[in-house]
């Protein structure tokens, strides 16, 4: 009984905390999906990364919120309900998530796990041979608790995004990656030092103060 009285007490906390946050509230003013939506505007703003005509992939899409930013981005005169503008889109954006969401007018969803060669596969085939410009992602595995495990989890799924920008960006393009403090953390600003010629860390006004979320820009590819 005390374990189900302290959950209850957990759960009105957050929710209170939610139903009360600036972000929330603005995301269900302006039509976004989620909150989420003003981490990357923030990155955006700080780094100048997203600019109309880019080709950008979306990586850990759903609810879909950084892809809404993206189309607003792209399509900037043209004012629409739902988040994201309508019309002529100025730009491609090529979305992923093992979950599904709602579509978005211009923006082409592929539904799988990232890690699994075959959804590689579509992505590619979606790009057509294209250069990127730009890789968010905003990927994060189910959390067991376990420190190790989770660490593990996170870093593999940052090596692939990293991987994967290492092969198809544009040679001035940039990767945007949420990663975690603690075990693991070093190694991964390692890696985008390895992979980008610039390499910033950033954590959004946005994001929850009690989050140990940030995030790594990587900037311009180092070629061998």
């Amino acid at each position: 009984m005390k374990t189900q009285t302290k959950s209850k007490k957990v759960n009105k906390a957050w929710l209170h905390d939610h139903v009360t946050d600036p972000y929330v509230r603005m995301a269900q003013k302006e039509g976004f999906r989620a909150r989420a939506a003003y981490k990357l505007k923030e990155l955006d703003e700080a780094f100048h990364l997203v600019r109309p005509g880019q080709v950008v992939v979306d990586l850990g899409a759903a609810p879909g919120a950084w892809s809404q930013y993206l189309r607003r981005r792209f399509a900037p005169k043209q004012a629409g309900v739902g988040g994201a503008a309508v019309g002529e889109l100025d730009g491609t954006i090529i979305a992923l998530d093992l979950l599904d969401f709602e579509p978005i007018e211009g923006v082409t969803f592929i539904q799988g796990d990232f890690r699994e060669d075959s959804v590689l596969k579509q992505l590619e085939e979606a790009l057509a041979g294209r250069p990127v410009d730009l890789v968010v992602s905003d990927m994060a595995p189910n959390l067991s608790g376990i420190a190790s495990a989770d660490a593990a989890r996170i870093e593999h799924l940052v090596e692939l995004a990293v991987d994967f920008s290492s092969q198809h960006l544009r040679p001035d393009g940039a990767l945007v990656a949420k990663v975690f403090h603690g075990a693991g953390y070093d190694a991964l600003v390692q890696l985008f030092r390895q992979a980008f010629r610039v390499v910033k860390v950033h954590k959004p006004k946005s994001s929850r103060d009690k989050s140990s979320e940030t995030f790594l820009v990587g900037m311009g590819l180092k070629r061998a």
